[in-house]
């Protein structure tokens, strides 16, 4: 019987398990993006510039951070510093 007990508890483990790795893979989740930000057509994988589009909340924002994320893929810096 307690071996009966040991597999069944085996086979939960494993169930459990296997749902949680799919649910990694279905769902992987970019670090860098809010929640939203990489569904639909986002074949760049580029966020919304701003605070609302990442996924935490920056401690401090000014119009210096503001022009900066902005203007993330140039080369040149913002004009605003």
């Amino acid at each position: 019987m307690a071996l009966l007990k040991l597999a069944f508890a085996g086979a939960v483990a494993y169930g459990l398990y296997r749902y949680s790795q799919k649910q990694k893979t279905e769902n992987p989740g970019h670090a860098a993006f809010a929640t939203g930000e990489t569904s639909g057509e986002n074949f760049a994988k580029v966020r919304h510039a701003g605070p609302e589009g990442m996924k935490s909340d920056p401690v401090h924002w000014d119009k210096a951070d503001e022009a900066s994320d902005e203007s993330f893929p140039a080369s040149d810096p913002p004009a605003t510093y």
